[in-house]
């Protein structure tokens, strides 16, 4: 996973063509300015990253560097201070040239390496596990959401008869992921029908998405079957309701956020709130991007006015190639990008026996 796929809130190409503009000094001074302010959360000036970056440059040459770059719209005054913070516009350079994508220890490495061997009973497990372990290592929200179901495909459907008018379906897709429901009847089922059940499913759906449990599999199976209405509409309607469900969404780490220096606004702390309990938001923000890439979304580049204030990372969730969902982390504009690109990255490779 090597490439960062970025939303630009401008054409690409323009951002491109601006951040060429800027050479190699003022990219290092830039550079200097984020991590500082990344580290501090205080507005930062010249003298405070004369010596502390190594820049080999007179508090003169850096104040005039500062300068430019603040007209050329990398950084910005405060009101309360002289000192700079990088703009959006600076952060989006600073994550597509600049960062450093293996800002990640030894101990974290063995951390995240020890949390993945834990037993898994099921993906959403695997799901459960890398979700809590990047919040833990990056100390930002995290959340997840499983892959759409319907795009994926069945391996096999087993029906199990719990009682002479209750049956158990247990689906399992070929990502691994399983899904479960109980279907009453109101006339008796047989063993002998439960095993004609499995056969047919099976020999008609195996393989294919599990879209395809519509309403010509239920004619079909109908034509075929020498069963009422009675046994085949509540099996077709409540393995619909089962793929159907609402997509379940991980959420960890929520109260790191109010550690922030930026939660401390109140507009910025509701907006984050409102962001998580409105589901329909969090599933738009983690179904966007491509696969296998890893997306990156700074303030006013999230199309949702309240996730302005805020920053998205996310990544396409895989298993030894199988598509587990996306997982994002949510923080302010003043992110560690660095350390949480590193943590995607390194989790990415693991799961996937890199």
């Amino acid at each position: 996973m090597d490439i960062i796929y970025i939303k630009f809130s401008t054409p690409k190409e323009q951002v491109l063509k601006e951040g060429a503009k800027v050479d190699n000094r003022k990219k290092k001074i830039l550079q200097a300015i984020i991590e500082e302010y990344i580290n501090t959360a205080e507005p930062v000036s010249s003298g405070s990253i004369t010596k502390r970056y190594g820049l080999d440059l007179s508090s003169a040459t850096i104040r005039n560097e500062m300068a430019e770059l603040e007209k050329i719209g990398y950084i910005e005054k405060t009101h309360t201070s002289s000192g700079r913070v990088p703009s959006a516009k600076g952060y989006r350079l600073y994550v597509d040239e600049l960062l450093n994508d293996k800002n990640i220890s030894l101990a974290e490495i063995k951390y995240i390496q020890a949390k993945l061997m834990d037993k898994v009973n099921e993906m959403e497990d695997l799901t459960k596990i890398a979700t809590s372990t990047i919040s833990e290592v990056t100390h930002y929200t995290t959340v997840a959401i499983g892959p759409k179901t319907q795009l994926q495909n069945i391996q096999e459907i087993k029906f199990v008869l719990l009682g002479t008018r209750m049956l158990m379906a247990v689906i399992l897709t070929d990502s691994g992921i399983i899904k479960e429901t109980i279907i009453k009847f109101d006339e008796d089922i047989t063993n002998e029908q439960v095993e004609t059940l499995n056969f047919i499913f099976n020999n008609k759906l195996k393989g294919k998405p599990l879209d395809e449990i519509d309403k010509p599999l239920e004619e079909y199976i109908f034509s075929h079957m020498n069963y009422s209405l009675n046994v085949i509409k509540p099996i077709m309607e409540q393995l619909n309701k089962a793929i159907n469900e609402e997509e379940e969404i991980y959420l960890e780490g929520a109260n790191k956020a109010f550690d922030l220096p930026e939660f401390k606004s109140l507009e910025v702390a509701k907006n984050f709130i409102n962001v998580l309990d409105q589901k329909e938001i969090v599933a738009d923000l983690l179904n966007t991007g491509f696969a296998n890439d890893i997306n990156v979304y700074i303030g006013n580049e999230n199309e949702n006015e309240k996730l302005k204030d805020f920053s998205i990372v996310t990544f396409k969730h895989r298993y030894k190639n199988k598509d587990l969902g996306t997982i994002g982390i949510i923080g302010p504009t003043r992110m560690d990008y660095s350390k949480v690109i590193s943590v995607m990255k390194y989790i990415s490779k693991k799961l996937n026996g890199e």
